[in-house]
């Protein structure tokens, strides 16, 4: 009997519908640079802006958080990064959702709010040195 309960431990488990959150997002390289005050990233040239870029493993999505902060996060949603979805930012501005999961994530810092997902966004390096915007990882 303890051998018909093992082997049903084993198989519900590898057969389970629920996601595993320790996979991480694939690591892709990033390193590049932007002018977040140019004409061509109007929405970055303002505290509370935010613009999707190409790069990481499913695009990226940066954020200013004060003139000199900025913060950049994969559009992968950790819950299910090969999903075909993209983190996109709510009308708020200060939220994203993957419409996939529905999971929420403050554009802050990438935390979640609302689940499934229990794991921030995949955060990426960002450094500004007063014209251009370094992200990296």
């Amino acid at each position: 009997m303890k051998k018909l309960s093992f082997f049903l431990f084993l198989f519900f488990s590898f057969f389970s519908c629920s996601k595993d959150e320790n996979e991480t997002i694939p690591y892709v390289y990033v390193n590049f640079s932007i002018q977040p005050n140019s004409t061509l990233y109007q929405k970055l040239n303002t505290v509370g802006g935010w613009e999707y870029l190409t790069g990481g493993y499913n695009g990226i999505v940066v954020y200013r958080q004060s003139q000199d902060e900025f913060v950049a996060f994969d559009r992968a949603c950790p819950y299910d990064y090969k999903n075909s979805c993209r983190i996109v930012v709510e009308s708020s501005f200060t939220t994203t959702i993957d419409s996939c999961c529905g999971s929420r994530f403050l554009l802050n810092d990438g935390s979640p709010f609302k689940g499934p997902a229990s794991v921030s966004l995949k955060k990426y390096k960002t450094y500004y040195d007063g014209s251009s915007l370094h992200i990296s990882n």
